[in-house]
């Protein structure tokens, strides 16, 4: 278990939609979402995956200007547009 004991509403703040997040969704099936500073790449996969109910592949995370940010792969029996959808980003 993580070092975190955060539920999962806490580690995830909310989806980041600029134009190189869309591409990202469009051509890797990669979702960019704001998450806690602390958070640790285990804690924001089992997260996602409770939140949505979807299959992660990997994991990348991104600090800067004092925002984390993380780059959430899918399995491609998860379509990152559909979480997109349900999300209000599309």
């Amino acid at each position: 278990m993580s070092s975190i004991t955060k539920h999962v509403g806490g580690i995830i703040k909310h989806p980041l939609a600029t134009e190189k997040s869309i591409r990202l969704m469009e051509s890797n099936n990669t979702l960019v979402f704001v998450v806690d500073i602390k958070a640790t790449k285990f804690d924001i996969k089992e997260a996602i995956e409770k939140l949505f109910t979807a299959k992660v592949d990997a994991v990348r995370t991104h600090i800067r200007n004092g925002q984390k940010r993380a780059f959430v792969a899918f399995a491609k029996e998860t379509p990152a547009i559909d979480i997109a959808t349900n999300l209000g980003l599309m």
